[in-house]
Order: C-alpha cells, then sequence, then structure tokens
C-alpha cells in the first residue's frame, strides 16, 4: 500500500486557545494514540489533501521536526460543519508485527454480460473492512464481474485471500447486475401494448 507522508511539529499546549491559534495559522490539530502516550502535534492543512481528498487508501508516516517517524494510519477526521474545513485529525500508530483494520476501495474488473444486455451494475459496497498486517494491506480489492448476468451478485466471500481478513458477513452483497430501469419501462411497455392489442 503506498504511504503519505505528513510533516508535524509537536504540540506542547493543548487548550483550545492554542487550538484556535493553529487553526487561524492555517494547520490542524492532530494526535497519534497507539503508543504508551497519546503524541499531540499539528501539520498544515494543505498536507491532508491526498490522504483526505481521495478514494484510495493509503497508510501514514508522520515525520516530526525532531527528526523522530511514526508509521500510521488514519484512524477520525472531523470537519467543520459549514466550511467542510479540516478541524482535527486522528491518527493510530501501526507496528509491522501487529494487525490493522483498515476500510479499502473495491476496484470493478472485467465486462458483465448482464451489464452488456442492457443490465445496471450497482456497487453496493465501494469499500470494505480489511484486517490485515501493514505489508499485506492492499491499495485496492478487485471484484470480477466477467461472470455477471443480470440479477447476478458478487458476494464478499468470493473476494477472501490469505493475507488478509475481511470483516464482513458472509451475505454481504459487493456488487449486482439489476435490470435497468429503461429495460423494466421498455418491458412494461411491451407488455401492456401487448394485453391492449389483445382487447382490441
Amino acid at each position: 500500500m503506498k504511504s503519505i507522508t505528513i510533516n508535524g511539529s509537536q504540540r506542547e499546549s493543548v487548550g483550545k486557545v492554542s487550538t484556535k491559534a493553529l487553526r487561524n495559522a492555517g494547520k490542524v490539530p492532530c494526535v497519534l494514540y497507539g503508543g504508551d502516550n497519546p503524541l499531540h502535534f499539528s501539520a498544515e492543512e494543505l498536507s491532508f489533501s491526498k490522504l483526505v481528498y481521495t478514494p484510495n487508501a493509503h497508510t501514514v508516516v508522520i515525520a516530526l521536526e525532531d527528526g523522530s517517524t511514526h508509521n500510521a494510519i488514519l484512524q477520525d477526521i472531523q470537519f467543520h460543519p459549514v466550511s467542510d474545513r479540516i478541524l482535527h485529525v486522528d491518527f493510530y500508530r501501526s507496528y509491522e508485527d501487529k494487525e490493522l483494520t483498515m476500510d479499502i476501495p473495491v476496484k470493478i474488473i472485467g465486462k458483465s454480460p448482464g451489464v452488456i444486455a442492457g443490465g445496471a451494475l450497482r456497487l453496493n459496497k465501494r469499500k470494505l473492512r480489511v484486517k490485515a498486517l501493514p505489508k499485506n494491506l492492499p491499495d485496492f480489492i478487485e471484484a470480477d464481474i466477467s461472470s455477471l448476468e443480470i440479477g447476478n451478485k458478487v458476494y464478499v466471500t468470493e473476494l477472501a485471500n490469505e493475507s488478509y481478513k475481511l470483516l464482513h458477513t458472509d451475505n454481504t452483497v459487493v456488487c449486482q447486475v439489476r435490470i435497468s430501469r429503461a429495460a423494466m419501462k421498455a418491458a412494461q411497455d411491451a407488455a401492456k401494448a401487448e394485453k391492449d392489442a389483445e382487447k382490441s
């Protein structure tokens, strides 16, 4: 999985006043959990764009001014309800020998005969929750639709992999091919026309 580096400065004071001053300076207060003590730091708001405003999943390297680096994953992010600016970010420390839980995007591959025949592909799960060691976290999970006819579904069990665990029930539908509204309307119109013809 690709990693993004966030350059940060450790925070000495964590009260409301210092937090407001940070935000006014275009910085985001952050906390790194998962160690002996939470690590408070701040980083430029712009440095989060590749991490937050993307459908992709990334691990993070937090590089602080004192030269220390910390491997982590994004755990939680708070946005301003009106301006949508980032207010606060929580990270969780990652260790090579400890499994992590992350939401990984689903990537559709193949061409569905059902879609070619006029069906509509519905992606029920854009992301799947995965548990794995950091080195085994995939960039995305492929769902092959090349055998899907209209009415067929891809279940989460079909995407199982030895490198990671999928944290969903076996009957979770990842994607399916349904009859499209246009095809359904055409079928209804044809049936109506047939009935009308029978009456006359």
